[in-house]
């Protein structure tokens, strides 16, 4: 495999960089060889986001060109939290939590690099193996001795949190920086691991890491950090901003999945497409081109939603995504399928499940909350003239009769109701 003499410009005209150590050294160093790069994953929860796919996909990309990614599952640093981006102090969970976690991802991140691949097959680590053994007195004297507390409480992370008098920031989460920089050690140790990437806000844990190297191994390393990705509106990608969209299918649908892509601004399409594709330039300047001309169109914010879609989901979540959807805009819900609507029912659509054998329309129209009035409130009487006014469908049938009752005889795969008030808004409803 050739080796890129220009990768890190690559990566900076994708919109991948933002800081670099020595970077004529690391261009030179990335150029001469393959090397080993790694970036670390802390299981804060049972899922990878949509925000981990950066450092997924780019060390996917340092794999295309040739190099070793290691994916470093933090086993032993979940358990502590990185206060990096923090306001607070993050909870604590308990251990078996914790490895529950880790399984979780090493399995979710595993599909995105290739694992047998020769020399640079992806290698899938967790810090635990060394950290659990690390007796206190052993990590006080032989690692805690290389860094000065003057020099940690500048760190950007743990300056924040100090100019908090209020919150100011344990022993614990200001421990967080060794411990990752002792991971960079191991992994230089055991796999000859020269790169650390991470996120902007990591910047000063990995160069921690590097000059520990360098003092504990005698050796050089590197640092590379990509841009923390934020939304045309100034939020950012993750779970901590309340919006998650997760990796797993059970906690977010693929169809919510193609809808989060699909329903992007205008301005990020195309930077999303450079970021969490794999598309070349001609492709890229096309959709570009076709954007330019008719933004109302969609064409680029419809390619970027398939691809990452079956990127994450395959073939069969990407095509049920699209199914789902043309469903949506054509008000044919009746014709989906089972899994379509259990996908619907999980965070598609407004939805109700139903423990009875049987329920009526009204109940349904009023508890649903489409029997609501111009006023806002919601009311048997306006359930009451929505059928009346033929407003009212039931999977494809108009309802006549305020005595219509929903049940499993007449549900579609016998346990789905798709209500329908007027022609947009639509309400599932679930017979358990």
């Amino acid at each position: 495999m050739t080796l890129a003499p220009d990768f890190l410009e690559h990566l900076r005209d994708l919109g991948l960089l933002a800081q670099v150590s020595n970077e004529d050294a690391l261009a030179e160093h990335l150029a001469s060889g393959s090397r080993t790069v790694y970036c670390g994953f802390d299981p804060t929860a049972d899922s990878l986001h949509v925000g981990n796919l950066v450092p997924l996909l780019a060390l996917r990309r340092f794999q295309m060109q040739g190099h070793r990614p290691i994916l470093l599952v933090g086993g032993a640093t979940g358990m502590i939290g990185d206060p990096g981006g923090r306001t607070d102090e993050r909870e604590l969970k308990p251990a078996a939590i914790v490895l529950s976690f880790v399984e979780k991802i090493r399995t979710q991140a595993s599909r995105f690099l290739d694992f047998d691949c020769g020399d640079n097959s992806a290698i899938l680590v967790d810090n635990a193996e060394w950290t659990q053994e690390l007796g206190v007195i052993d990590y006080l004297r032989d690692i805690g001795k290389y860094f000065s507390v003057n020099t940690m409480v500048q760190k950007e992370s743990v300056r924040r949190r100090l100019e908090d008098d209020a919150l100011g920031i344990s022993y614990t989460e200001f421990s967080y920086m060794i411990l990752q920089a002792y991971d960079f050690v191991m992994l230089n140790r055991r796999f000859d691991c020269s790169i650390q990437m991470g996120g902007s806000d990591q910047w000063g844990n990995i160069i921690s890491g590097m000059d520990l190297i360098r003092r504990m191994e005698g050796k050089q390393a590197y640092a590379i950090t990509y841009p923390l990705i934020t939304k045309a509106d100034g939020t950012k990608f993750g779970k901590s901003v309340g919006d998650a969209v997760w990796l797993d299918a059970t906690k977010t649908s693929p169809f919510s999945f193609y809808q989060f892509w699909r329903n992007c601004a205008d301005e990020d399409v195309i930077r999303f497409l450079k970021i969490f594709t794999f598309l070349d330039q001609n492709e890229l300047d096309r959709l570009q081109n076709a954007h330019d001309q008719d933004p109302g169109m969609r064409t680029a914010h419809i390619f970027l939603a398939g691809e990452v879609t079956e990127l994450v989901h395959g073939q069969e979540g990407a095509e049920a995504a699209l199914r789902i959807t043309d469903a949506l805009f054509s008000n044919s819900l009746d014709q989906l399928s089972a899994s379509d609507l259990d996908q619907l029912a999980l965070d598609g659509l407004p939805s109700t499940n139903i423990e009875a054998e049987k329920v009526g329309i009204l109940e349904v129209l009023v508890d649903s909350g489409l029997a609501v009035t111009p006023r806002g409130e919601v009311t048997l009487g306006q359930a009451k003239k929505l059928i009346k006014s033929n407003a009212v469908a039931v999977n494809g049938s108009k309802v006549t009769s305020d005595d219509m009752c929903l049940s499993k005889d007449n549900a579609l795969h016998g346990r789905f109701h798709l209500v329908q008030k007027g022609k947009k808004q639509h309400h599932l409803v679930v017979m358990k």
